[in-house]
């Protein structure tokens, strides 16, 4: 029998679950015919994580009672760029889609990101869900609303704060991923340590390799106090107008180090937010705001 744990992100009307455990991909149809208006969805993808998934998520929704169609995206930084959101605009709107329907992200950040923009955009927002599969999109970007792409001036410069309708982490979904995929997520996972809960940070200094080998409890842990500590900070301060201003750090130096990668694989966004942190905290101690 799959096992979760389930949180809620409070923002009043606009509250909802995320979902953390194994086996949710096969529950997922279940688990999002409550929180949707009509029976139509329309899963987005890409070409690494369809071969993967997509099939899967497609047989939960026909189990379910929901109809569903699919578009499959590049996979990569460079589709979260203008150009791919026109085109996926386009296949949305070509399949006669009305405000009742649902768009499904599922895939990393890249694929969260410009589903959710475009769920905030198309016919002035329609519902959406996060079906994270990266350990980054699964502490990080599914939970809190900011979608967006970017632009030749730089990393998310267009966006909106858009909440989707469920989070679904199935942690499963991380046994596929590369190892280098892994280590740069958990620099955003090691993140909430430094900025919330100092015993996290201890326990994940004690279980940091088990985790990024593959031990799928403390993997499933790491997931769930992440997003613990990201649905208090934003059920605190939705806009980022005071406290969830804490949730970038190391993403000033991160963003300029992408930028000058082209937004390119020669730096995930994980690595870059790593070693972003690392120059705010040289930064800090040269300022004597913080000790070596």
């Amino acid at each position: 029998m799959p096992s979760h744990e389930t949180l809620k992100v409070e923002l009043a009307e606009r509250s909802y679950d995320i979902y953390v455990g194994d086996g949710l991909l096969a529950e997922a149809g279940a688990l999002i015919k409550p929180v949707i208006r009509s029976q139509r969805l329309i899963v987005v993808t890409d070409e690494n994580v369809a071969p993967l998934y997509l099939a899967g998520l497609e047989n939960s929704l026909e189990a379910a009672g929901l109809s569903s169609e699919s578009i499959i995206l590049p996979a990569g930084e460079q589709t979260k760029s203008i150009a791919y959101f026109e085109q996926l605009i386009d296949q949305i709107l070509a399949k006669r889609i009305d405000r009742q329907c649902t768009l499904v992200a599922l895939g990393g950040g890249v694929i969260g990101d410009l589903t959710g923009y475009a769920a905030a955009s198309v016919l002035r927002g329609i519902d959406f869900v996060q079906i994270p599969t990266t350990l980054l999109s699964q502490v990080d970007s599914s939970v809190g609303g900011k979608t967006g792409i970017n632009a030749a001036h730089g990393k998310n410069l267009i966006g909106a704060f858009y909440q989707p309708r469920l989070v679904l982490a199935d942690i499963d979904t991380l046994d596929t991923l590369p190892q280098r995929e892994i280590l740069a997520g958990y620099a955003e996972v090691a993140k909430y340590g430094l900025i919330d809960d100092p015993e996290f940070f201890a326990w994940l200094e004690q279980t940091g390799i088990d985790l990024c080998n593959g031990n799928k409890d403390h993997r499933r842990q790491a997931v769930l106090k992440s997003c613990q500590s990201k649905a208090k900070i934003v059920a605190e301060d939705e806009t980022e107008q005071g406290r969830r201003a804490l949730l970038n750090l190391g993403h000033t130096f991160g963003h300029t180090l992408e930028a000058e990668t082209g937004f390119s694989d020669k730096l995930l966004h994980g690595e870059a937010v790593g070693l972003g942190i690392c120059l705010a905290f040289d930064l800090s101690a040269h300022l004597g705001l913080c000790t070596k």
